[in-house]
């Protein structure tokens, strides 16, 4: 379907490809994996044809229809939500628009064109029907469903929306559309678990080809049967899901760096021998002779490994045993109950995780606990010795661009040595000169890091995390979840990361309309028990 051939591309003195390929196939579902600035996006734009490369082919047939994801998509019409969904189905969309048109001309039964108008509209409808245009907007609903939208949210103006609930909007315009290849870049950023698991199901039953990224493991083990691997300007493909690719990348390691360790040897070995005997007139032949064996030799180049972040967390101050306790616990908004006597005990090295649907409190249940919000009733009371930090998406956007990584750490820690903050810095993934980069040059990922890092410098005995993970690749979620394993402290959080949910939770509260449920186990245990990977699904 789609192949990229002996692909050479460089940017300045970056050597982004080198005689690099790539191969998916029709119905393939392939994963794109690599650390930042590898290329994931530059491939997906070579293949929509925004980008050439600069040696190489990209093949691909002229009609292909593809829907692209992307995360800095901008474009919105002054529509509701189910408009612009409809919208993205393309000509089908059109042809729909026209047969609206063309119904109301109809009316006028003496207009001297009434006969071409009507044998259009015949031609119009047959393609539109044939094209599934009648069962349009049902399908539709259904996506939009699925990705959380209520029947009322669909019916509003995108204008309306956050820019999260938008890149929702346009992942529903992409799937609706039904192209032979999706090409989707992070399509889990935005969603919450439910949709999540609602758009595994989706892409499993697609017909069609997929190239995606996506940072959520879960996704991609269930998803994918191929990973491909962009890493210093080559490109692998690893057959299986991503745990087979993890496990086939540490065996191909080990037998390239294995190939080119007894290349090194033997390199050595004929080196020594020619300069042991270059001057010896009756070794002259054999020195000539190996001198041009070596020149025609092809290097084996050292194997680069994949750069393993691993976080260092101060340890805590211990906290008593009551950290937290909510009793009666209120909260509303604009006469909406969002929370009613809400009574919870939270103890010291206990990791609670906060589940519920869209709109169950989730968030405003951790204010109350760090006490961003006071409760309408009832307490929250905090433990003795406890000192608490708290992480929400918010504090990525209060980092001021115009400041460097240093700049902005010395500027929240006065009182701190350069060499403190440096440290700060390398613990989690600043190294070198990569402290004086300029905050507004940073991904999502890099701006989360800074932002946790600002948080865990006075180390807290009590953290409460709202999201954490979003925009972190896999390699850092693998490493922040390590770090938190080994943490000597409390912690309370929000995640719509299943594997981050299972790393960590040892206490699960389900928001729901009765109230609270609280489940005095593990993540896996309150999928057993409550039949399913989240509350708004289900059981099993």
């Amino acid at each position: 379907m789609v192949e990229l051939s002996n692909v050479v591309m460089q940017y300045g003195r970056q050597v982004l490809f080198l005689d690099a390929g790539l191969k998916v196939n029709p119905g393939e579902k392939v994963g794109l994996v690599g650390p930042n600035g590898a290329g994931k996006t530059t491939i997906f734009r070579l293949i929509t044809g925004e980008t050439r490369p600069d040696e190489g082919t990209v093949e691909r047939p002229r009609r292909l229809t593809i829907g692209y994801f992307r995360q800095d998509f901008a474009e919105w019409r002054d529509a509701s939500v189910l408009a612009e969904t409809v919208a993205g189905a393309g000509e089908i969309a059109a042809l729909g628009e026209e047969l609206a048109v063309l119904e109301g001309r109809l009316e006028d039964v003496d207009a001297p064109d009434y006969d071409r108008v009507l044998e259009r509209y015949g031609e119009v409808q047959a393609r539109y029907q044939e094209g599934g245009g009648y069962d349009l907007e049902s399908r539709a609903r259904s996506i939009l469903a699925g990705l959380g939208f209520s029947s009322t949210d669909a019916e509003g103006p995108v204008g309306a929306l956050s820019g999260g609930w938008r890149m929702r909007v346009q992942l529903a315009r992409i799937l609706l559309a039904r192209p032979e290849m999706l090409l989707l870049d992070e399509p889990t950023n935005y969603l919450d678990i439910e949709s999540i698991l609602w758009l595994e199901d989706w892409l499993r039953e697609f017909p069609g080809a997929l190239l995606m990224t996506c940072h959520d493991r879960d996704v991609m083990n269930r998803v994918v049967k191929k990973i491909v691997e962009i890493d210093g300007g080559r490109i692998r493909t690893y057959l299986g899901n991503y745990d087979a690719y993890e496990r086939a990348r540490v065996l191909d390691e080990a037998q390239r760096e294995a190939e080119f360790e007894r290349q090194q040897a033997m390199l050595e070995k004929e080196l020594r021998f020619i300069e042991r005997f270059k001057k010896q007139p009756s070794k002259a032949s054999q020195v000539q002779s190996r001198a041009k064996k070596l020149e025609k030799i092809e290097r084996v180049e050292a194997p680069r490994r994949m750069v393993e972040r691993t976080y260092r967390f101060r340890r805590p101050e211990r906290s008593g045993n009551d950290v937290l306790t909510l009793k009666g616990v209120g909260k509303g908004f604009g006469g909406r109950t969002v929370h009613g006597n809400v009574d919870l005990d939270v103890r010291r090295g206990e990791r609670w995780a906060i589940m519920g649907e869209n709109g169950a409190g989730k968030t405003t249940l951790l204010k109350l606990m760090a006490g961003v919000l006071k409760p309408d009733a009832g307490a929250v009371t905090v433990g003795a010795s406890v000192s608490l930090g708290y992480y929400a998406q918010h504090q990525m956007e209060q980092l001021d661009g115009e400041l460097t990584i240093l700049e902005q750490l010395d500027a929240a820690f006065p009182q701190a040595g350069q060499a403190s903050l440096r440290a700060l810095a390398g613990a989690f993934g600043f190294s070198g000169d990569d402290v004086d980069k300029p905050i507004f040059v940073l991904s999502g990922g890099e701006k989360a890091r800074l932002a946790l890092a600002k948080m865990l410098y006075e180390a807290p005995n009590l953290l409460v995390l709202d999201e954490p993970t979003n925009h972190l690749d896999l390699t850092t979620k693998k490493a922040l979840v390590e770090a938190l394993r080994d943490w000597d402290g409390t912690l309370v959080f929000v995640s719509h990361d299943r594997g981050f949910l299972r790393a960590l939770a040892t206490r699960v509260v389900e928001l729901g309309p009765s109230g609270p449920q609280v489940f005095l186990d593990d993540y896996d245990a309150y999928v057993a028990k409550s039949g399913r990977e989240a509350p708004g699904l289900r059981a099993r």
